[in-house]
């Protein structure tokens, strides 16, 4: 254990880095997620990431409302 001492200093040197790239990083992936769903249904006010995933949706949860403009153009 001749390097003990310099192992230890090592270690905690490493994980003082590891931790300021974390801190400086920010990443946060629900933020992330919750960036992503930019359409929201008028009827139900769920969430989606796409027209066309929004049309889908609004054609088979609300057949009988009416579609929004904003979907009339968009293929499903």
């Amino acid at each position: 254990m001749a390097r003990g001492h310099q192992k230890f200093q090592s270690q905690q040197k490493n994980a003082k880095k590891q931790a300021e790239i974390k801190k400086s990083k920010g990443h946060d992936q629900k933020a992330a997620a919750k960036a992503a769903l930019v359409f929201t249904c008028t009827v139900c006010r769920t969430q989606m990431p796409d027209p066309k995933t929004f049309k889908q949706h609004f054609e088979s949860k609300h057949p009988k409302s009416p579609m929004p403009p904003e979907l009339a153009d968009v293929e499903a």
